[in-house]
């Protein structure tokens, strides 16, 4: 795996064999940073990475300058490794941090005033499709936040008041929300 844009852009980064999380691909990454880059300037703004997983998306979001990026995971092991492997990509500010989590119960109780909140959840988890409604129900939500949820083309958003978009590259799809 890579970081395909930024101040890191190259930089490559091999999770343990025992991750049994699906990263984002380097071509759906891309894709999707510049999307989002035509819509807002990274640089110094904070960011929210909801199943974190290998930190690939929170990896991004450091390269291309967020000032604070919050990663929210089930799984220790997985949380430990995006620590250390933030501390190698920015070793002189801790940039990234790191909340051990069910996401489920973190949305309703913690402050979601972030520029941009991105998901990468299961693609088989059951309660999909409550996300977005959970991340708006949240009082403390920027009002000009960008809402991004991965999935599978099986999961369907467009009837969802907030949506506004969904780009799908290959099998990964993402929609968004504003």
């Amino acid at each position: 795996m890579r970081i395909v844009g930024g101040n890191n852009k190259g930089r490559k980064f091999e999770p343990p064999k025992f991750f049994k999380a699906r990263p984002t691909t380097d071509f759906a990454k891309e894709a999707l940073f510049n999307l989002i880059s035509n819509k807002i300037d990274l640089e110094g703004k904070s960011a929210l990475d909801l199943f974190a997983g290998t930190g690939s998306i929170s990896y991004e979001f450091l390269s291309r300058g967020c000032s604070f990026i919050r990663c929210v995971d089930i799984s220790n092991k997985y949380l430990m490794y995006i620590k250390n492997t933030a501390n190698l990509i920015s070793p002189e500010k801790e940039i990234i941090h790191t909340t051990k989590s069910d996401v489920f119960k973190f949305l309703p109780k913690h402050e979601l005033n972030y520029d941009i909140i991105f998901a990468d959840p299961p693609y088989n988890l059951i309660n999909l499709e409550d996300l977005a409604d959970l991340i708006y129900e949240n009082s403390t939500l920027k009002e000009k936040s960008i809402i991004i949820i991965e999935h599978s083309k099986n999961t369907n958003f467009s009837t969802h008041p907030r949506f506004v978009d969904k780009r799908s590259y290959g099998s990964v799809n993402f929609s968004f929300f504003e």
